[in-house]
């Protein structure tokens, strides 16, 4: 029996000053055939799935909710090719993560903080015997076999040793004084979901694959790591990382680097004015395929595929036909080609594509891994004998484990939430394509609809905006659009101009130009879907975070046809956000300068300019750790709108960076307040016959 749980209720403050929450999203008899908000602890998804070197087995890693924490926890499981003998390699309630076969097969290197920190752990997979490689100061990243079996590679912050600016003097003998300052003087000084950084640079290692003292390839005040990609013989990796000396000031300017095993040295294998990254070797050793672009500055620049020789020399562009973004390239068996990942109208692909650029999709509905929202994502691995492990997205289920090869149908190999969704009413989507008021271009979306959905009924409507913004919502499960539908509502979530998987132009139509058109993309969907007539226009709604939080706030400043919005972790300021997020070189890319060079573009593009015109109660929610867009933007919002006296609310999410759903209470927290708000203002006689 499952029991019943109470879900965490967050206070917001009504206009009054006095405390509401809401019942809507409490469980009942009838619910419990639909997503509840506790279902979000028992939702499992699988990520990271490494095929091993034969092909016959695929380890990945199974991520899961604590419910006694409320964190999500992670170990590694394996499946055979035919789906049969799935079973777990580690259990607890710790992360297990990043496993990799060695070439051989016959071992398996992954992370795991079960002795308190995150160490290296390889795993002996005839005997099952574990050993624990170091005891490392700082947590390994991008752990790497090299051939032989010998050795692996990793990444690992090294703290940088800096002389105080003062010396304070001696405090007497059990005195308590105040913490000591902290002096910040570099311009990245901190990072969303890590908080203030450490001073240090991230430095490649080997370190024999036994055990014993991790030895340091790489110096210099950079950040080395990534994909790191050991050449066949093993006496290089090859990485991408940013050595140029203003890179904090130019964080895209990365290059392809290789270094000697041996003794260190550095070779510099690009150069040029954009990022080269993700690179991969292929299987004589001979030519390295890599992603990148030629810095024009632009809001949107396509990542394409690049082949050079082992060298650097003879660079070539490959993906030239191709209008989407290129992901993850891994060289196919017989050097003729290359797999890689893509997005392309809201779905995430695999596919292969020759060294003469023709390319041939391999499998679809990659992702699953977003639960809160449905972004589009997903990862994949390939064996030297061409199959290919990948995470499969599906509406009703996050990610599960499939597998596939070239000439053969993509199987799925897990179902991880069939005992949990398998009996229940879940919304159900529909696709939508639409013409955009503006200028007529067709735009994509989705829509949810509640379950026992009747369209000879009315219901309320809520738009959900996706967040970037280059990024992109799809067919995916989403716990968030679940939840909405099971309170009774309608979703809408689009893909609108500056949306990826659509090509380079569609992307950048918002350059230096955002928010802007996309409005008009945004409330076109609305009309499309009222037109089908089961929407009741007098109950329309509107959230979305991050970028979507933007575009929330801009829409509410253009019109009043929404009854409420809910403005989540939004960029209310562009001149102040300039000034405190943690990614300060993203003006060159969106505006044509610095802010107090170009205020009145910065004004212009603000939704705090269309604050005189909002009607519509508004909440803002965001975390008080997000420093991407710091929580000051939304207390600028807030105010502004309480000095209008406009109904608004601030939802203040404690420990939550821009993340706001990492934590599974957080995202019911964050479910339930927008539902409670929304359900406020929803007037009366609604789902009723549209006779």
């Amino acid at each position: 029996m499952k029991l019943k749980h109470h879900i965490p209720l967050v206070f917001v403050w009504s206009l009054a000053g006095a405390p509401c929450v809401s019942s809507a999203m409490e469980p009942n008899e009838r619910a419990s055939q639909h997503f509840e908000p506790m279902d979000v602890f028992e939702l499992e998804y699988a990520s990271d799935p490494r095929v091993s070197p034969d092909g016959g087995q695929v380890v990945y890693v199974r991520n899961f909710m604590d419910i006694m924490s409320d964190v999500v926890r992670s170990n590694l499981w394996i499946v055979y090719a035919d789906g049969t003998n799935h079973r777990p390699l580690t259990s607890g309630n710790y992360k297990d993560h990043s496993p990799r076969w060695s070439t051989d097969g016959e071992r398996l290197l992954y992370v795991s903080n079960r002795e308190g920190s995150k160490q290296l752990y390889v795993r002996w997979m005839d005997t099952g015997q574990t050993v624990q490689l170091a005891q490392l100061g700082e947590n390994p990243e991008d752990p790497a076999w090299l051939p032989d079996g010998k050795l692996i590679a990793f990444s690992m912050l090294v703290e940088e040793k800096r002389e105080p600016l003062v010396v304070m003097p001696s405090k007497p003998e059990g005195a308590e004084w105040a913490p000591p300052v902290k002096v910040i003087d570099r311009l990245i000084y901190r990072a969303d979901g890590q908080g203030y950084l450490k001073q240090g640079y991230r430095q490649i290692f080997v370190i024999a694959s036994d055990g014993g003292t991790p030895r340091q390839l790489t110096r210099g005040n950079y950040h080395h790591g990534g994909n790191l990609v050991v050449t066949p013989d093993g006496k290089s990796i090859i990485f991408s990382a940013n050595r140029n000396k203003d890179w904090e000031y130019d964080t895209r300017n990365s290059e392809i680097y290789d270094v000697s095993v041996q003794d260190g040295t550095i070779r510099t294998l690009t150069d040029r004015n954009g990022p080269d990254e993700s690179p991969t070797l292929s299987p004589d050793g001979g030519r390295i395929a890599y992603v990148g672009f030629d810095d024009a500055y632009q809001f949107y620049q396509l990542r394409r595929l690049y082949v050079m020789n082992r060298d650097g020399s003879n660079s070539r562009l490959v993906s030239s036909a191709l209008d989407r973004d290129v992901q993850a390239p891994v060289w196919s068996e017989d050097g003729r080609g290359i797999f890689f990942q893509y997005d392309d109208e809201g779905q995430t692909k695999i596919a292969h594509i020759t060294l003469d650029g023709e390319v041939q999709d391999l499998a679809e509905s990659l992702g699953g891994m977003s639960l809160g929202r449905p972004y589009s994502d997903g990862e994949y691995s390939v064996s030297p004998n061409g199959w290919y492990a990948f995470t499969q997205s599906r509406p009703d289920a996050p990610s599960d484990v499939a597998i596939g090869h070239r000439g053969a149908a993509a199987k799925s190999l897990t179902a991880l939430n069939a005992d949990l969704l398998g009996h229940k009413e879940l919304a159900v989507l529909e696709e939508i394509w639409y013409e955009s008021s503006h200028d007529g271009r067709r735009v994509h979306g989705w829509i949810a609809k509640p379950p026992g959905f009747d369209p000879s009924k009315k219901y309320p409507l809520i738009l959900e905006i996706h967040g970037g913004p280059v990024t992109n919502y799809g067919p995916h499960f989403s716990a968030e659009v679940q939840l909405y539908a099971a309170a009774g509502y309608v979703v809408l979530y689009t893909n609108p101009r500056g949306s990826n998987s659509y090509g380079q132009e569609f992307g950048n139509l918002i350059h230096r130009n955002y928010p802007g058109e996309d409005y008009d993309d945004l409330m076109s969907g609305i009309d499309a879907v009222i037109s089908r007539g089961y929407i009741d226009d007098r109950n329309l709604f509107v959230t979305g975070g991050s970028g979507g939080g933007v575009l929330t706030s801009w829409l509410v400043g253009r019109t009043d046809r929404f009854r409420a919005a809910v403005s989540a972790k939004p960029v209310i300021n562009w001149y102040s956000w300039a000034l405190t997020t943690d990614i300060p070189s993203i003006y060159k890319y969106w505006f044509p300068g610095l802010p107090w060079e170009h205020e009145d573009h910065y004004m212009k593009r603000s939704p705090l300019s269309l604050v005189g015109h909002v009607t519509t109660p508004t909440m803002v929610l965001t975390g008080e750790q997000d420093y991407r867009t710091p929580m000051s933007d939304s207390e600028q919002y807030y105010q502004a709108l309480k000095l209008r006296k406009v109904d608004t609310a601030l939802v203040r999410v404690p420990g939550a960076s821009h993340g706001i759903a990492a934590r599974p209470s957080h995202l019911i927290a964050k479910v339930a307040n927008i539902v409670a708000w929304f359900d406020k203002y929803r007037t009366e006689n609604v789902t009723t016959d549209s006779n």
